[in-house]
């Protein structure tokens, strides 16, 4: 799928690092030829054989080799391929690419190019969510640079959150459609995510277990294919995805008004974990543990979002749910997919123990009228774009 382009890849310094190596490697598969440019600190993570070995070329890393500039000078390097991709992008590259600093090779071959430029942004979460980090982000968008990811997941530091680097293969399919058509330009998509919260009390409220990282996901997929996005969210802990047009809600009844304001569209993907039941009666004040009997809460069934859209007036060509199952998983969603009319169900385990709700992988179920799809178990951000993919198929 990329027979005979010239990637220029930058590998920056960081532990992400270890996954250039097999880009490089699902790189050439797909057909490419791969220039590496290798930072110093790259060098740390990483070492020039290795890279060489799998790029079958040589890897370029000092600014001033004599060799290199009598051969190829740096500038000529910076315009010598269809693409240039910084994976991992570090904080400090990202920050040298807003400042146009051009101190080392990278940095140089980036201020001196005038070829497209993509990233695979890869750091610590608090560095990633520091208020620099994202004003050096917006600007990067600005000035034209493509961005793919980062993931949710654990990292290397110990910690939890927004900030690893995508996968090898993301990043592969994000360089494949940078150079393909985009399916979906001109279609408009509604995607629902996160959880609601359903107030009890001023500081309590009812709510399911989601992080809105699959729903993310699949609104950053199917932006890249050239939808354009109307993202309705509830209170997640992941941010929403740049380039789509976002709609906050916290409750179930707000999320049912803000999808229905965004009819018509081609495609909705209902990925939200809407909570099924709210409180009839939201007390106005806290209630106070011991200055009455055990309250009794009485409870009312929230609106059905993916009913309600299958079955519109001005009903979306094709509508999506999720089936989050913790017991026959299959049979459950056929059956969900019956009752609520839509077109395709996405089921998954959230069973104790899965991984799944919160977590960074999935397992899914396609079900549609034709059967059911059992797709293995895969990063959130590549489930996304399976079904981003299938979508335009289907509206083609």
């Amino acid at each position: 799928m990329l027979v005979g382009k010239r990637i220029t890849l930058i590998i920056g310094g960081g532990i992400a690092a270890y996954k250039s190596l097999d880009l490089i490697r699902q790189l050439r598969r797909a057909g490419a030829a791969v220039t590496p440019v290798l930072t110093r600190s790259g060098r740390e993570f990483v070492t020039p054989l290795s890279v060489a070995a799998l790029a079958e070329a040589q890897v370029h890393e000092d600014l001033f080799d004599l060799k290199d500039e009598v051969e190829m000078g740096h500038i000529q390097l910076s315009r010598a391929s269809d693409l240039i991709v910084v994976a991992p992008a570090t904080a400090n590259l990202m920050a040298l690419m807003v400042a146009g600093l051009a101190d080392d090779l990278a940095s140089t071959l980036l201020l001196a190019t005038d070829t497209p430029v993509m990233i695979a942004p890869a750091m610590n979460v608090r560095m990633w969510q520091h208020p620099a980090t994202q004003r050096n982000l917006a600007q990067l968008r600005a000035d034209g640079v493509e961005v793919v990811g980062p993931d949710v997941g654990h990292m290397a530091c110990g910690e939890h959150g927004p900030g690893r680097m995508a996968e090898p293969a993301a990043i592969v399919a994000a360089i494949a459609a940078h150079f393909g058509p985009r399916p979906l330009a001109g279609q408009k998509v509604l995607v629902t995510s996160g959880p609601t919260h359903e107030p009890i009390d001023p500081v309590r409220y009812i709510a399911n277990r989601s992080s809105g990282a699959q729903g993310t996901a699949i609104a950053a997929a199917l932006r890249d294919l050239g939808a354009e996005v109307v993202f309705v969210t509830g209170p997640a802990t992941v941010p929403p995805p740049e380039g789509v047009s976002v709609q906050k809600v916290e409750t179930a009844r707000e999320m049912l008004a803000a999808t229905e304001s965004a009819l018509p569209v081609a495609v909705a993907v209902c990925a939200a974990a809407v909570a099924d039941w709210r409180v009839t009666q939201e007390a106005t004040q806290k209630m106070k543990k011991g200055a009455q009997d055990l309250p009794v809460i009485e409870f009312s069934e929230n609106p059905d979002i993916l009913a309600t859209l299958a079955t519109h007036a001005r009903r979306p060509r094709l509508v999506i749910g999720f089936a989050a199952e913790t017991e026959n998983v299959v049979a459950h969603a056929r059956a969900k997919r019956t009752r609520k009319g839509c077109d395709w169900i996405l089921a998954n385990d959230v069973s104790h123990g899965s991984g799944i709700m919160g977590g960074a992988e999935n397992t899914v179920h396609l079900i549609t009228a034709d059967g059911v799809e059992d797709w293995p178990r895969l990063p959130k951000p590549e489930v996304a774009r399976r079904l981003a993919q299938r979508i335009a198929e289907a509206l083609a």
